[in-house]
Parts: C-alpha cells; sequence; structure tokens
C-alpha cells in the first residue's frame, strides 16, 4: 500500500469521520484513540483535526510521517 496513493483523496487535514471511514472502525474507538493519544491531533475550536501526517504516523508506528511521505520504508 503506498501512502501517498491511499490518502490523495483526502484533505490535509482530516475529520475524524474521515478517519473512521479509513480504518473501518467506530466513533466510540476513534474519539478513544484521539483521547488517549494514540492518534495524534489537533483541536481547533474544541473540535479535533487530524493532519494526514498523523494518521500516517499512525499506521506506520516508528517511522516518520516525512520518511513514510519521501518513500523510504526500510
Amino acid at each position: 500500500m503506498d501512502p501517498k496513493e491511499f490518502l490523495k483523496n483526502y484533505n490535509d487535514v482530516l475529520l475524524p469521520e474521515e478517519v473512521q471511514e479509513i480504518l473501518h472502525i467506530g466513533r466510540n474507538a476513534m474519539y478513544g484513540y484521539l483521547a488517549d493519544g494514540t492518534i495524534r491531533s489537533i483541536k481547533i475550536a474544541g473540535k479535533y483535526r487530524i493532519p494526514k501526517l498523523y494518521l500516517l504516523e499512525f499506521l506506520y508506528p516508528g517511522m516518520k510521517a516525512e520518511k513514510i511521505l519521501e518513500g523510504n520504508n526500510g
């Protein structure tokens, strides 16, 4: 799975509902991950927003998203 390709149809900053769709998880799981920091996020006006880079770091643990996007998966 090429990280640049599978998220290309999404904005650079995602809504929790979009991440739920991408990960095929429910609302409770999503907000649990956000609340405990498992998926990093920012809050704007009290609402969670998830930059794509944070989602990539969640999906590829131990790697910085910038390296993933460069294609350096090793």
